[in-house]
């Protein structure tokens, strides 16, 4: 018996020192640990033609936060392993992956596993300017409207927009309004009659340059390092886009909206559920991977907290390529917002919009993410509303939350 106790105490032994050794051995091998300076630090992806696309995070006790203009993104889900670092952005499924080089520089690629998309940036503490380039006052005001064409000589292409801007000297920030949404939270400098405005919220990265008089801009429009487009503009304070009421209709001979797609738990949600039945339902067609799927999920959260009666279901139309990562985002997103409605997955593979409106025949087209359909307790479709006046939209934001409620509470006055 004690040889037995001595050969186990010997292989007890073997086995702990045999374990310190490997850890020494990887500490040897000339990786040095890193971590992030508290602090702010500048990231510049690296887009087509060589522009660079700037941001800037700052550190917090849980983790950074990104800034665009006012708004903060805050993450927390960061990994530091000798000197390799991971970001994982909050909700999307985009993430920052790189290798420190020194104790203030760590440089990688911006990465989108499901649609094959890897950007180069470089991060560098203790920058606080998201462009550093100014070399002069600014040239012209744009504070104001601008109607906008993006690719104005491609038929196919063609789109339109309200450019929306407040300038402080050589700092501007705002956005762009489509019929389909907004380019969220831009930020950047009017150096001389050139225009810098950029975004990064971990599912998109947007660079729009430009030059620019006091009443024309013709510039070109960068998301990521796989899309550009040229645009042109010109001010016009009375400039409006088309009613987002007026773009998505039931297609003639339908005479209602119903849709059956599984939830997480591989149950089928219909419409015609008979805990639905006699109650307002809104039906939101979104997709994780959308920033302004995102603010209204948001909006929309709050709302249905405070307003039980009225019944939410999300459709999500998710591109990456497996049904179980596709419920994993969709839980995710609902985990860090708290949604309290269900979301069942529509789609998965693509967010292809034609792809998507083949799963729901009875609109005319599926024409943005997100898309709100408003449905009466008698099931009819009362309204359809093409995209989302997001928070970077200012008083359109306000004006959508204002109509959006005053609309659902007639609903249930009926």
């Amino acid at each position: 018996m004690q040889k037995i106790y001595i050969l186990f105490l010997g292989i007890l032994l073997i086995s702990c020192g045999g374990k310190e050794k490997n850890t020494e051995s990887s500490s040897t091998q000339g990786k040095e640990s890193y971590s992030l300076k508290d602090g702010s630090w500048r990231v510049a992806l690296t887009l087509q033609d060589n522009k660079e696309l700037p941001f800037i995070f700052s550190t917090t006790a849980n983790g950074i936060e990104i800034h665009n203009a006012e708004e903060r993104i805050s993450v927390d889900d960061i990994t530091i392993k000798d000197d390799s670092i991971t970001i994982k952005m909050d909700v999307y499924e985009g993430v920052l992956k790189g290798k420190f080089t020194d104790a203030t520089t760590f440089s990688g690629q911006f990465i989108k596993v499901s649609l094959d998309r890897y950007v180069p940036f470089t991060a560098t503490f203790g920058e606080t300017k998201r462009f550093s380039n100014i070399k002069g006052d600014a040239k012209a005001t744009i504070t104001g409207n601008w109607e906008t064409v993006f690719s104005p000589d491609a038929e196919a292409d063609r789109y339109i927009a309200k450019g929306i801007f407040k300038q402080n000297g050589n700092t501007v920030t705002g956005t762009f309004r489509t019929t389909t949404g907004d380019y969220r939270f831009l930020e950047g400098t009017l150096n001389g009659d050139q225009l810098q405005l950029s975004a990064f919220d971990g599912a998109h990265a947007f660079l729009f340059t430009a030059t620019v008089t006091d009443s024309t801009m013709t510039g070109e429009f960068q998301s990521g390092n796989h899309w550009k487009e040229p645009f042109t503009a010109k001010r016009n304070e009375t400039f409006e886009l088309p009613d987002a009421k007026s773009l998505t209709y039931i297609k003639e001979g339908y005479d209602a909206f119903n849709f059956s797609f599984p939830d997480a738990n591989n149950m089928m949600i219909s419409l015609t559920d008979k805990e639905l039945e006699g109650k307002v339902r809104i039906v939101q067609i979104m997709g994780t991977w959308c920033p302004n799927c995102l603010d209204e999920s948001k909006y929309y959260s709050s709302y249905a907290k405070s307003n039980p009666d009225v019944k939410f279901i999300g459709l999500a139309f998710e591109y990456t390529k497996t049904k179980e990562k596709a419920f994993a985002n969709i839980e995710r997103l609902q985990k860090r917002l708290n949604i309290p409605y269900p979301i069942v997955l529509a789609q998965f593979g693509t967010s292809d919009k034609k792809k998507a409106q083949e799963k729901l025949p009875m609109l005319n087209h599926v024409l943005s993410y997100p898309t709100t359909i408003f449905i009466d307790k008698k099931g009819k479709v009362r309204r359809i509303h093409t995209g989302f006046n997001g928070p970077a939209t200012g008083d359109k934001y306000i004006a959508f939350k204002k109509d959006f409620e005053n609309f659902v509470l007639e609903l249930q006055n009926e």
